[in-house]
C-alpha cells in the first residue's frame, strides 16, 4: 500500500512539472503572437476615401467659364464654378480664392504655362479644387527658385492649402525645380496622365495622398510620394487601390509618416528607399522595387500608430536590391506574411527587431522557397547566422 502511495505521489509531481511547462510554453507564444499588440492596426477602403465626383474622370462644360491665358496675366477664381483653361503663355499664375465650403473645378484644356518663379496654380482658400484633364496634352513649368507669399513657402508648380483632386482623360506634364504638385491637406489622384519631373517630391501632402487610378511616370530628386506634417505625426498616410506607376526617386519612392497602404496597382521602383512608413501594409497589386539602401522600410515615425508593422495579404513583390549592407525587408518591429508572393534578391532579405509571423503566402529569399521569414541580420547587429535555428520567426 505505501509503495502505491509513493507511485501516486511521483505520478503527481510528474504532472505537475508537465503543466507548469506546458504552461510556460503557452504564456511565451502568447507574448510572441502578441508583440504587435501596440500596433494601431488601420485599414482603409477606397469607398471611404473617395467620393463619386473624384472619380468621375469628365465633366460637363455646357456651363463653364473658358479663360484662354496671356502672357503676365494671371487670373483669379472666386467663386463655385467649372473653368476651363486653354492657350500658352509665361508668367501666369491661376488664384483659387473661394470660400471655406466652397468647391471649384478647374478643367486643363490643353494649356501650357511656364513660370520664372511662382506657382502655375495656387489654391489659397476653399474646401476642395479638382483639376481636371481633357483628352489634351497640358504642361506647368516652374524654372527658377520659388518666391514665397508672406509666410508661405510656395514650392510647387501646382500648391494648395486646400483638399487636391486630380482626375481626367487627358495628359498633365510637370517641370519643377523644387516640387510637383504640393497640398496642405489631403491629396487624391483618380485618373489621368502624369509626367512629373522635380529636383525635389513629385507628389507632397500633409495629411494624405490617395491613388485609385491613372498613369504615373515620376522622377525626383528626393521623394516621389511623400505624405507628412511635421507638426502632427498622427497624420501622414498613403493609400493606394489602382493605377499605373512608375517611379524613379533619389531618396524614397513612397514616403509616409503613419501608413502605405496598397490594395491594387502595378508599381515600378527604382529608388535609394523604396517604401517606407510606420505601418506598411499590402494586400494587393504587383510591386517590382530596385532599391540601393532598402528595398522597404517600417520605422518608428508615428507615436500614434506605435510598433512599426509590415504585413503581407495579398499581391506579388519583387525586391532586388544592390550590394552593400542593405535589406529588402526591414522592419524595427516586426513582419506578418499572410498571403501573397515575396521574392526577394539581396544580401539581408529579412532583418526585424521584432517577430515575424508566417502564416501563409510565399517567401522566396535569394531563388529559395521557404516557409519562415529568416531574420538574417538579426535586427541589424551583425551578419546573419548560418543555420536555420538561429533565424528569428514564428511559423
Amino acid at each position: 500500500m505505501k509503495k502505491n502511495i509513493k507511485i501516486l505521489i511521483i505520478i503527481g509531481i510528474i504532472t505537475m512539472l508537465i503543466l507548469g511547462a506546458c504552461a510556460k510554453n503557452n504564456s511565451n507564444n502568447s507574448k510572441k503572437s502578441n508583440s504587435n499588440s501596440t500596433t494601431k492596426n488601420v485599414t482603409y477602403t477606397k469607398s471611404d476615401l473617395f467620393t463619386d465626383r473624384d472619380l468621375e474622370q469628365n465633366v460637363s462644360l455646357d456651363e463653364a467659364i473658358k479663360y484662354n491665358v496671356s502672357n503676365n496675366e494671371n487670373i483669379t477664381i472666386n467663386k463655385e464654378g467649372i473653368y476651363v483653361i486653354s492657350g500658352t503663355s509665361k508668367n501666369t499664375t491661376i488664384y483659387v480664392e473661394i470660400g471655406d465650403e466652397e468647391n471649384v473645378q478647374i478643367v486643363l484644356d490643353g494649356v501650357s504655362i511656364t513660370n520664372d518663379n511662382y506657382p502655375c496654380i495656387y489654391v489659397k482658400s476653399g474646401d476642395k479644387v479638382l483639376i481636371t484633364t481633357t483628352n489634351t496634352k497640358n504642361t506647368l513649368s516652374v524654372t527658377g527658385s520659388f518666391k514665397t507669399d508672406d509666410s508661405t513657402n510656395l514650392d510647387g508648380v501646382i500648391f494648395s492649402k486646400s483638399d487636391l483632386v486630380l482626375n481626367g482623360v487627358g495628359t498633365l506634364i510637370i517641370n519643377s525645380t523644387n516640387n510637383g504638385i504640393v497640398s496642405k491637406d489631403d491629396l487624391k489622384v483618380t485618373g489621368g496622365t502624369y509626367n512629373i519631373t522635380a529636383a525635389s517630391k513629385c507628389f507632397e501632402a500633409n495629411d494624405s495622398i490617395r491613388i485609385s487610378g491613372g498613369t504615373f511616370t515620376l522622377k525626383a530628386g528626393t521623394d516621389a510620394l511623400h505624405a507628412e506634417y511635421d507638426d502632427d505625426d498622427s497624420v501622414g498616410y498613403i493609400y493606394i487601390c489602382g493605377g499605373k506607376i512608375n517611379i524613379t526617386a533619389g531618396d524614397d519612392a513612397i514616403h509616409a509618416t503613419t501608413i502605405v497602404q496598397i490594395d491594387d496597382g502595378t508599381i515600378e521602383i527604382s529608388a535609394s528607399e523604396g517604401i517606407e512608413a510606420t505601418q506598411i501594409q499590402i494586400n494587393g497589386g504587383n510591386i517590382n522595387i530596385n532599391a540601393s539602401d532598402d528595398g522597404i522600410n517600417a520605422a518608428y515615425k508615428s507615436k500614434s500608430i506605435g510598433t512599426p508593422l509590415i504585413e503581407f495579404n495579398g499581391g506579388t513583390v519583387i525586391v532586388k536590391m544592390g550590394q552593400g549592407d542593405t535589406d529588402g525587408i526591414d522592419s524595427n518591429g516586426n513582419i506578418i506574411v499572410n498571403g501573397g508572393t515575396i521574392n526577394v534578391t539581396a544580401a539581408s532579405t529579412f532583418d526585424y527587431d521584432g517577430t515575424g509571423t508566417y502564416n501563409g503566402g510565399t517567401i522566396i529569399a535569394n531563388g529559395n522557397e521557404i516557409d519562415y521569414i529568416p531574420n538574417q541580420m538579426m535586427g541589424g547587429h551583425g551578419g546573419g547566422r548560418g543555420n536555420r535555428e538561429n533565424r528569428g520567426y514564428n511559423r
